[in-house]
């Protein structure tokens, strides 16, 4: 079989020869540098060298996409390929930080191109063996929240910031009262001196503790312990000897790292929010897909991650954010490696009306449905909103038209009328 390599296909776009563009990011990646060195021999670059594995052009650009870049004289045409570049294990080991240097490192100041965006990885299993992965993933986060055979329907403590421990608790006990399965705290308020995280956990846990005694099933809240290494564990520490059941961290802000660190001492879901997601992937000429992104983060142990919502208030398009979500449900792994599949998060806009489109696109109930306004905003009030997301898609599992549907369901109906057409 020969030794283990790991994989990363590119976008390239360059006014050079293809072949040459892309031996020169398996060089600048690898072995190489701009001038064959004395102690670079042939049998170092057999062992060591990153391999170009294909080239597939596509169509070209009339113009470069990004500044900077060279153009050989002569040169009129700008081309644009996918580019497979492999490279051995052995060089770097299965490490989540090395790889990132190799995959994601100068290959973007290169000269030599005009773009140059990560579209996938492919990794042995050997990273599956030195890395936990998820602890809970689609099954356990069911079944700590008490939710089968449906989305798990969800919201975000609004206001951003600004309320105090207290406020949120009365916020969260209407919640519950309402029937909500999943409440997070938004990525801006994690531990400020005005709501800190210590003081935020002792006033919400009883009011959950209180609902689970009422209902038989436990309100799954993730309080955001994004912070410094050593406090992020504190403050897991702090939810779990509370009873809480999800932690969540902000992926940018924590680093790989971080994340693994926090993967390891953790015993409870780890929510992953992705802010900052779009200085990553906005560009098309630059950056990264969500595809490629999102595997290092399973690696290092997420259970659950975001992937925008259908026609939400962001730029990204609906068929971006089905692709990124049935990324999330993919194995990685062959078996009898883990597939570390993770719940996707849906959330941005999202209502009783994209429900349909949402199961018809992604075909599946295994996501957390995270709804602001439409829930809280429903003029029937939180338990009818909360209603109202769960009408919409017993509607959609059952192939029903959700228009229908609502003729003899009150909450979609009012729903319906509230946030316009589905």
């Amino acid at each position: 079989m020969g030794e283990p390599r790991f994989r990363a296909t590119y976008l390239i776009e360059t006014a050079y020869p293809l072949a040459d563009a892309a031996a020169a990011l398996a060089g600048e990646q690898s072995t190489g540098t701009f001038i064959r060195l004395p102690g670079e021999t042939d049998e170092l670059l057999e062992r060591h060298a990153a391999r170009v594995e294909a080239i597939t052009e596509v169509e070209p650009v009339p113009t470069p996409s990004l500044p900077g870049a060279g153009r050989p004289k002569g040169a009129d045409l700008v081309r644009r390929a996918r580019v497979t570049i492999s490279w051995p294990l052995a060089t770097i080991g299965p490490s989540l930080p090395n790889l990132m240097a190799t995959v994601a490192g100068n290959l973007f100041e290169l000269k030599q191109f005009s773009g140059v965006r990560l579209l996938d990885l492919d990794l042995p299993p050997a990273f599956a063996e030195a890395y936990p992965g998820p602890q809970f993933g689609v099954a356990g986060t069911r079944a700590l929240a008490g939710v089968e055979g449906r989305p798990l329907v969800g919201t975000i403590i609004k206001p951003s910031v600004g309320l105090s421990p207290a406020e949120t608790a009365a916020l969260v006990d209407t919640l519950c009262e309402g029937g909500i399965d999943f409440i997070k705290d938004d990525e801006l308020q994690a531990n400020g001196p005005h709501c800190p995280l210590a003081d935020r956990v002792r006033a919400v846990m009883p009011v959950i503790d209180r609902h689970a005694q009422r209902t038989g099933r436990k309100v799954m809240y993730a309080f955001n312990i994004t912070d410094d290494l050593d406090a992020m564990l504190r403050h897991h520490d702090t939810v779990l000897a509370a009873g809480g059941t999800c932690v969540m961290v902000s992926l940018n802000s924590c680093g790989l790292v971080g994340l693994s660190a926090l993967r390891r001492h953790s015993r409870l879901p780890i929510h992953a929010h992705r802010n900052g997601w779009g200085y990553l992937s906005r560009s098309p000429a630059l950056g990264f897909e969500y595809a490629a992104w999102q595997k290092v983060w399973r690696v290092a142990g997420v259970d659950h991650m975001h992937v925008n919502g259908l026609r939400n208030k962001f730029s990204e398009l609906d068929a971006s954010v089905i692709a990124s979500a049935r990324t999330c449900l993919a194995p990685m792994f062959a078996p009898p490696a883990p597939g570390f599949a993770i719940m996707p998060v849906f959330s941005s806009g999202q209502w009783a009306g994209q429900a349909p489109d949402t199961f018809r696109m992604l075909g599946s109930v295994d996501l957390i449905y995270a709804c602001g306004g439409g829930i809280v905003a429903h003029p029937g009030g939180v338990a009818a909103g909360v209603a109202s997301i769960r009408q919409a898609w017993e509607a959609a599992v059952s192939g029903q038209d959700l228009h229908a549907y609502a003729e003899t369901h009150a909450e979609l109906r009012q729903a319906l009328d509230q946030y316009g057409a589905a």
